[in-house]
């Protein structure tokens, strides 16, 4: 958390920015930023008990301001757009890991990013399961990387490596085609 609040600071990302955090679990991100600053935030997450912790976590915090939702990602609904920052700390992980058609939801994860996401809009992914090289091919349609966060490190047999990675995408912009421009 403190490693993607201190990218945004140091982005000076403007604290009205709108935010997703994609699988909120218990909230604690979103409080954290709203604590930071941040004003126009949304968590969604396709478990009804973990929003509903979150919505306790949230009142107890006192941050009425943070918009909580059951939304399965996967089939996002239509007002879920127009974000200019999209959060994953770990939903990716969890979609990777599922045993029916893992490939088959990654690429749906992409897309629905993609429609969630405004165009030249950030997103900030922390991943235990996957590289950065890995990971800027899965997001590689749509999606420039910018950064790679700080991470800790770890040696064993003598090669150096994450636990975690943590890397900063870009959405693409959008550029008109050809077929656009025809009448």
């Amino acid at each position: 958390m403190v490693r993607i609040i201190r990218w945004l600071e140091k982005q000076k990302v403007p604290l009205d920015s709108s935010l997703l955090d994609i699988g909120t679990g218990n909230g604690v991100l979103l409080v954290e930023l709203a604590k930071s600053g941040y004003t126009n935030l949304t968590g969604i997450d396709y478990s009804p008990s973990a929003i509903e912790l979150s919505e306790k976590i949230r009142e107890k915090e006192g941050m009425s301001n943070i918009k909580l939702k059951v939304e399965d990602f996967l089939a996002p609904s239509a007002e879920l757009s127009g974000f200019e920052i999209c959060i994953d700390k770990g939903t990716f992980d969890a979609i990777s890991l599922n045993p029916d058609n893992a490939a088959g939801k990654r690429k749906q994860y992409v897309r629905s990013l993609c429609s969630v996401l405004k165009p030249g809009g950030f997103f900030l992914i922390t991943s235990c399961n996957w590289t950065k090289e890995e990971l800027s091919n899965e997001f590689r349609e749509g999606f420039e990387i910018l950064e790679e966060l700080p991470t800790p490190k770890f040696c064993f047999g003598g090669r150096i490596g994450n636990s975690v990675t943590a890397l900063v995408f870009q959405r693409k912009k959008v550029r008109p085609s050809i077929l656009d421009k025809l009448d």
